[in-house]
């Protein structure tokens, strides 16, 4: 195979103005210069034309463009013979496509701009796959060709000869109410008139569905908007059924109820497509994965399936085996947070608030008190309608408690949950009003404004931007302002797995740097468990009357939290990324008889390497003497003590250590397993 680089140049149409600039690109590239048209730029244009057989990526024009217009990306030649779709010259390019499979579910994952919805639109016949070939499209005949040998002929055959009907759950669902028609907007009608599988009640039921039944579709919440939406995609006789984020503004027990029900329209000739960004709900409802990288708004490809832990390994690892390609520098763990227990944190500076009531119409919630420290991260976590947003409220001063007392007076940043953008200019323009201090820090730029990429779309206008965009605007807005507290309510929504991972890298490393405390509402499991050091559990009856519980260990509030859910978590061996258990599951019901509901293997971090336990998941508790000194850095569930079999170092070499109450050494009769 030559080693020949085929060559993709991107010209960003939202960002090219050749009529305010003096093309340098143009001036600039060798090519120009010794007489070939590379790069050309007609008067009545509003975008730069780049020819990608003429361009010798020499990388000049990206740089020399005042608008950071242009993107000269080198690929292997292999790839150009496997080119899906390209929707114009100079624009974004998708290699291959995800194989579904009759029976199975696939699970996509990638960042945003990779081509997912691309990808979706193609499956499900509403988008003619062209090939590459954007001047002169190809006919089906082609197209099916060019897939032949594979599992997409097949699926395309059928597509064009047996008709199948493909249905599909938007993304975006709170555009829902304006794309509805007619006088009747209720929920049941919308249901009804669209239910032809006879599975209506169950899928009401399991989606809790019924207490909005007689509501208008403009006057849902957008929790509701999505179980009505996936409710709506469910009831339908189809043979594709496609599932684009399902679980956005969903808390942890709502999207254990999705995945059942995209898990029960499974039949031997269906296909189900899911593009997820928690990882831990892709794992749960997902037979098998394929993984798409790139570079968003680039170019995009899909790999071939992997099983389920394999493929969001290899995601996360950032590093493809079978093909020898890293599309990643770092890859991506997690690690439970170091300061779980109360004797753990510094109380040089700590604060309380009082034991609260707020009533709100039909709806009460009861607080009770509690305590935070400097440099300290508390999420809060319950189901939707709990009072999470309301608990925030109080404490930023917005609501008064139903009594007299006064929650102490602090300087307080929020980040709301809902971002409605008003503001009439760039991102830029909105920074220098705001926070323009903080912007303008140099310390900011390097721990916030960098990592999350805002450089990308920072001269764009604030009300055109895409909901991981503005979610992230709104990240940096809040952090920008100083403030004592930091309450920053659901930090994941509309970002991508890999987004959120930088997100809460950004905000745990903010918060500790800064000695200050944030408390975060967050549903995304994995999210949460790498940001908390201590959780607050809210429970009780959603939206009548609930129940904040004062903050508790990181390990300790899981499990209360995972307890009232009936579900238990195990972490995956190579990465500690948090996995559901499937329900009935042997380690499923060992952890339910033990106690312990989220599994504690975890990593300790040392001076110089790291000590990675290993322990049974029926362990309740990994204690460490290292070196002779005490490390309870990992709270107990029930004040037992259990001794850790095996500890390896950083040099990849197992060396033993210490019971901690019993203060002998560990043998391998102690462990469980065997």
């Amino acid at each position: 195979m030559s080693d020949k680089l085929t060559r993709i140049a991107i010209v960003n149409s939202d960002k090219c103005r050749p009529r305010k600039c003096r093309q340098e690109c143009k001036k600039s590239c060798p090519v120009v210069r010794s007489g070939k048209l590379c790069i050309e730029v007609q008067p009545d244009s509003k975008l730069a034309f780049i020819s990608e057989s003429l361009c010798i990526g020499c990388g000049i024009c990206p740089k020399k463009c005042p608008f950071d217009a242009i993107t000269i990306i080198n690929l292997p030649t292999n790839l150009e013979s496997q080119v899906t779709h390209r929707y114009g010259p100079n624009s974004f390019k998708l290699h291959r496509l995800p194989m579904p499979r009759p029976g199975q579910v696939l699970g996509l994952v990638g960042t945003n701009g990779i081509g997912k919805s691309t990808a979706l639109k193609i499956l499900s016949g509403k988008l003619k796959p062209n090939l590459g070939r954007h001047d002169n499209p190809p006919d089906w005949e082609d197209v099916i060709k060019h897939f032949r040998g594979s599992e997409l002929q097949n699926y395309f055959t059928k597509l064009l000869e047996d008709d199948l009907k493909a249905v599909v759950k938007p993304q975006y669902v709170d555009q829902i109410p304006r794309a509805v028609r007619g006088p009747n907007k209720s929920v049941r009608f919308l249901i009804e008139s669209r239910a032809s599988l006879g599975n209506m009640e169950q899928v009401a039921n399991v989606l809790e569905l019924n207490h909005i039944m007689d509501r208008d579709i403009n006057h849902l919440s957008g929790g509701e908007l999505q179980r009505f939406a996936i409710g709506t995609v469910a009831v339908q006789n189809s043979d594709i059924y496609m599932f684009d984020e399902p679980s956005s503004y969903l808390d942890v027990k709502q999207r254990l109820s999705a995945a059942l029900i995209i898990r029960s329209l499974l039949r031997d000739n269906d296909y189900v497509i899911v593009v997820e960004h928690d990882l831990s709900v892709l794992d749960y409802l997902s037979d098998y994965i394929c993984v798409l990288y790139g570079k968003p708004a680039v170019y995009g490809v899909v790999t071939l399936p992997h099983s389920v832990r394999e493929g969001i390994n290899i995601f996360l690892d950032g590093h493809i085996p079978t093909e020898n390609l890293r599309f990643r520098d770092e890859s991506l763990t997690f690690r439970i947070a170091e300061t779980t227990d109360d004797f753990a944190i510094d109380k040089s500076r700590a604060f309380t608030y009082p034991k609260m009531e707020k009533t709100l119409g039909s709806f009460k919630l009861n607080i009770e008190a509690g305590d935070f420290t400097d440099s300290e991260i508390i999420v809060m976590m319950g189901e939707n309608g709990t009072g999470k947003t309301t608990f925030c409220r109080l404490l930023a001063g917005a609501l008064k408690p139903d009594s007299q007392k006064s929650v102490p007076e602090m300087r307080i940043s929020m980040k709301p949950q809902t971002i409605t953008p008003k503001f009439d200019g760039t991102v830029r323009q909105l920074f220098f009003k705001k926070i323009k201090q903080s912007f303008l820090s140099p310390q900011f730029q390097t721990d916030v404004v960098k990592p999350l990429k805002l450089d990308d779309f920072i001269d764009q206008e604030v009300k055109n931007l895409s909901g991981g965009e503005l979610q992230r605007v709104a990240i940096v807005l809040a952090l920008g302002i100083p403030a004592d507290i930091y309450l920053i309510d659901e930090p994941s929504a509309y970002l991508d797995s890999e987004q959120r991972i930088i997100a809460s890298r950004v905000i745990k490393r903010f918060i500790m740097h800064s000695k200050k405390t944030a408390f975060i509402v967050e549903h995304d499991f994995i999210m949460a468990t790498y940001l908390a050091d201590r959780v607050i559990v809210f429970d009780g009856q959603p939206g009548i009357d609930a129940h904040a519980n004062k903050p508790e260990s990181l390990l300790t509030g899981c499990n209360t939290f995972l307890k009232n859910l009936d579900v238990t978590f195990r972490r995956d061996p190579t990465n500690y990324r948090p996995r559901i258990n499937k329900s009935g599951s042997q380690l499923d019901q060992e952890q339910k008889m033990s106690g312990n509901f989220v599994s504690s293997s975890a990593v300790v971090a040392q001076d110089d390497y790291s000590l990675t336990c290993f322990c049974s998941s029926s362990w309740r508790r990994p204690l460490i003497r290292a070196k002779g000194v005490h490390n309870e850095i990992f709270p107990s569930l029930d004040g037992a003590s259990h001794g850790v079999w095996g500890v390896q170092n950083g040099n990849g070499q197992k060396q033993r250590v210490l019971g901690i109450d019993d203060d002998r050494s560990v043998s391998e009769d102690d462990d469980p397993d065997e």
